[in-house]
């Protein structure tokens, strides 16, 4: 009864009440963060993991301007269902390029955190031309304007420059070649070795079958590299973190 009274009593008196309750967030504050200051990085290095060639970069934007990640997540939790589902859980280290990350909890469609290389390109566009006739049951709606919308780099560069700034390791020559390397990765009969050399693992094509360039293309280039990047066949955890 004592230790109850003497709770009333901080309950009732309103300033000791948030000079305890301030302490408690403080201390508990100094305990989250200051290990942080210690820690050379937070993240786990996962070979193969790079920043995105320019056009996956613009098909990102694209994702994004067209709200895909309010259906879709990319991020498979460590349980088995998901895991048996939609492959190998999600490591931090695949989205530290990533600005905003796309992880959520919210899924109206499938996760697509490993979605590359799943389907053909030709699936993609069918499926992003017409969802109903890929999958007669979905709710996604039509995304057949992309086929006509026309783009080029005129802003890559400076889009990269500013994901460089936040910490996207783009190199100098990866800057230099930007407009070369948008266009190239869309363009099978380009020259496109330096593209690959800059980014491992690119997938070159023509994406949406069209001579023109288009934002289909860029958006199918994105969802074709999304999970393919690290080898889980090689990858073993850093059981020190």
């Amino acid at each position: 009864m004592a230790f109850l009274d003497k709770h009333k009593a901080i309950e009732t008196h309103a300033t000791l009440l948030m000079v305890l309750s301030l302490l408690v967030v403080t201390i508990g504050g100094i305990v989250q963060i200051v290990p942080l200051f210690y820690l050379e990085n937070t993240i786990e290095n996962v070979e193969g993991v790079r920043p995105y060639t320019p056009l996956e970069l613009a098909g990102r934007d694209i994702y994004i301007r067209e709200g895909c990640y309010v259906c879709h997540s990319q991020m498979i939790r460590p349980m088995r269902d998901e895991v048996e589902r939609y492959g190998h859980y999600s490591l931090a280290a695949e989205s530290k390029y990533d600005h905003p990350f796309q992880w959520g909890s919210k899924r109206t469609g499938p996760d697509l955190a490993r979605v590359g290389g799943k389907y053909s390109d030709a699936w993609h566009v069918d499926h992003l031309m017409n969802p109903q006739a890929v999958v007669p049951e979905s709710v996604m709606p039509k995304y057949d304007f992309l086929m006509n919308n026309v783009i080029d780099a005129k802003y890559i560069g400076d889009e990269m420059a500013t994901h460089r700034m936040v910490g996207v390791p783009y190199t100098d020559d990866m800057m230099a070649n930007a407009a070369a390397d948008f266009a190239a990765q869309a363009d099978p009969n380009s020259d496109y070795a330096g593209l690959q050399e800059r980014y491992s693992k690119t997938n070159v094509s023509n994406f949406d079958g069209q001579a023109e360039l288009t934002e289909m293309d860029a958006l199918v280039a994105y969802l074709q590299v999304l999970g393919t990047m690290v080898d889980f066949s090689t990858f073993t955890p850093d059981a020190s973190r």
